[in-house]
């Protein structure tokens, strides 16, 4: 019988994987990290060492309270400051008092401090950058999300990380970046529990407006679980899929290959892999597109898309595999004519 299984699986593969990559752009189409249509002209900007469509970018976000966006945009310009930093330094020098500039600064002090072997005590000599960028806009949640990351690599207290997340939702009470902040303090790895993370997760996911990201919450949360080394808690299969299933309701609200979900829609694939979701896990492949993410596929891999693109095709496999042969239909039966023949399309 199990040599039989493994020749039905194998018939099953070879004739169905084929057919299954139907709405999946081919290997050389898939992009990382692929910048949308508004950062992207800064990003080239940036590389030729002009820093003004960066600031103007950013400018906007402040001006217009696009907060998510600013912090993405944030973010992405920070770890390209990284790399390629003399555009920042004429930003820097030419605009020294500038908020946007001051954000970019300490966003791009915390991920070097927060990379060295001396964490805590060099993220300690950040928190005046975080002020400053704080007080560079009161109204911007983004330089909290920043403090709430801090928070977590410098040891602080309950006490004092709740006091930070007060002044974060203050400003903006659904931010996602600020919520995904907290959600890391609260996990098993860090100064929770996988309880206490759930718990987080499901109830900012109940209160978050419609469509909002941080309905994702609770599959983070379920990703936290899933990756942890040595746990020995178990949080209940139901709770997972029901993450899960939040997450492609979710999914479901935004329009296939769209870059702005996609680092929760290559998350949730991940989460839908490990809890053998196949069927689940290639839908979300197919609303992904062409945007694979470094996040979550850096966390089991050197080379993400690398990584994203075996695990696609693995999924395929596996669906193919679970797919039964279909069986040739019979024609359908023609009506009889009043003579008790069969019709004829020009009968009637």
């Amino acid at each position: 019988m199990a040599l039989l299984r493994a020749l039905v699986r194998t018939a099953r593969m070879a004739r169905n994987t084929s057919r299954l990559a139907a709405g999946l752009p081919g290997d050389d189409e898939v992009l990382l990290d692929a910048a949308d249509e508004r950062l992207a002209p800064a990003l080239v900007a940036a590389g030729q060492g002009e820093y003004e469509p960066a600031a103007k970018l950013l400018a906007t976000t402040r001006e217009a309270a696009e907060w998510e966006n600013r912090d993405r945009y944030a973010t992405r310009l920070a770890a390209f400051a990284r790399s390629r930093p003399e555009w920042f330094a004429l930003w820097r020098y030419a605009a020294p008092h500038d908020p946007d500039a001051l954000l970019i600064k300490a966003e791009l002090a915390m991920c070097r401090g927060w990379e060295s072997p001396a964490r805590a005590e060099l993220l300690r000599q950040v928190a005046p950058l975080i002020a400053t960028a704080a007080e560079g806009d009161p109204r911007d949640p983004v330089p909290w999300r920043i403090a709430l990351d801090h928070a977590r690599g410098t040891n602080a207290s309950h006490t004092e990380f709740e006091e930070l997340w007060a002044q974060a939702v203050r400003r903006s009470p659904h931010h996602y970046g600020c919520h995904v902040s907290a959600l890391q303090y609260l996990s098993a790895a860090w100064y929770g529990s996988h309880r206490e993370c759930f718990d987080f997760a499901e109830r900012a996911a109940q209160d978050a407006l419609p469509g909002s990201l941080v309905q994702a919450l609770p599959v983070r949360a379920a990703f936290a679980y899933l990756t942890e080394e040595g746990g020995r808690s178990t949080v209940p299969r139901d709770r997972l899929d029901a993450a899960a299933d939040l997450a492609i309701a979710l999914s479901r609200e935004y329009a296939p290959a769209d870059p702005w979900p996609a680092q929760v829609r290559n998350l949730l694939t991940y989460v839908l892999v490990r809890l053998e979701r196949w069927e689940d896990a290639l839908a979300q492949l197919r609303r992904i597109g062409p945007y694979a993410t470094s996040f979550p596929w850096d966390r089991i891999s050197d080379d993400p898309l690398g990584q994203f693109l075996e695990l696609r095709d693995g999924v395929r496999l596996e669906v193919a595999a679970r797919t039964p042969f279909k069986l040739r239909s019979a024609a359908p039966a023609r009506p009889l004519s009043d003579h008790g023949e069969p019709a004829h399309p020009g009968d009637h």
